[in-house]
């Protein structure tokens, strides 16, 4: 059986939402090609998940996982503005989208702490501004009776 350990780790940098796949030609045929921004961020994603495993296989079973994002503060915001926003009292409403950065984590993610983001079945997620843009990640696994029977077998 499998310690139960929580992986936690922050990736610097600001937030990249998944963007759509782009179609492109090979000769005569159409293929699908996933931007050089996500795919740069999803690396970022799994080096950060990768360092935070230290040699341990994925997670097999399912899993919480938290995400606290940092949007950096736009330069034209007044200095009490920033201090607001610091505070939580102004929200980053505004590009990257939420759901998509959840995407480019999530796939970054597969294969490395978890097997595939289909065992996350619980997240409690934010978006904020912070001094340090980045997001912060912890994977909580929630092994169950059931699982680690099932695994015992």
């Amino acid at each position: 059986m499998r310690d139960v350990r929580i992986i936690e780790f922050f990736v610097p940098g600001e937030p990249v939402g998944k963007g759509r796949p782009r179609i492109g030609r090979v000769g005569q045929h159409a293929r699908l090609f996933t931007p050089e921004k996500t795919a740069s961020y999803e690396g970022l994603i799994a080096h950060a998940g990768c360092q935070a495993m230290a040699g341990d296989t994925p997670i097999p079973g399912p899993v919480l996982v938290e995400l606290h994002m940092g949007l950096s503060i736009p330069q034209s915001m007044s200095k009490k503005r920033k201090a607001q926003a610091l505070a939580g009292l102004v929200f980053p409403t505004k590009k990257p989208d939420m759901d998509n950065v959840i995407k480019a984590i999530f796939d970054g993610l597969n294969g490395v702490v978890w097997v595939d983001d289909v065992q996350v079945v619980d997240s409690v997620v934010r978006k904020r501004y912070a001094e340090t843009p980045g997001v912060r990640v912890r994977v909580v696994p929630l092994y169950t009776t059931d699982h680690m029977e099932a695994k015992a077998v």
